[in-house]
């Protein structure tokens, strides 16, 4: 079982950027591949990215793509999102999510795949 806490998350203007980090606890953290989502206010959680377990597969949703890296270190047991050129838009609870069921390549963008998650953190981006 892993535990995952999110941090990093605030009041920023439309441009600027913000590093979300997500630290987990807890044994082979090394095993899971991990995800970003978000849920803006009054809408679905939806996927943001992904990593493999051994980061070297990435993928992302189309409404972050070139703007938003993902990325880990293993040996820190956190996982991050590089968050540049925020929108007014990306403005939602973001929450990482851990998956103990994929090999070491694969990621996955689906909620239900995901058995673990942080509890989120804010982030609010002005116009």
């Amino acid at each position: 079982q892993v535990q995952l806490v999110e941090s990093g998350g605030g009041l920023v203007q439309a441009g600027g950027s913000l590093r979300l980090s997500c630290a987990a606890s807890g044994r082979t953290y090394g095993s899971y591949a991990m995800g970003w989502f978000l849920r803006a206010p009054g809408k679905e959680r939806e996927f943001v990215a992904a990593i493999s377990r051994n980061g070297g597969r990435t993928t992302y949703a189309d409404s972050v793509k070139g703007r938003f890296t993902v990325s880990r270190d293993n040996a820190k047991n956190t996982v991050y999102l590089q968050m540049n050129s925020l929108k007014p838009e990306d403005t939602a609870v973001y929450y990482c999510a851990a998956d103990s069921r994929l090999s070491v390549l694969s990621v996955t963008t689906s909620v239900g795949e995901y058995n673990y998650w942080g509890q989120g953190t804010q982030v609010t981006v002005s116009s």
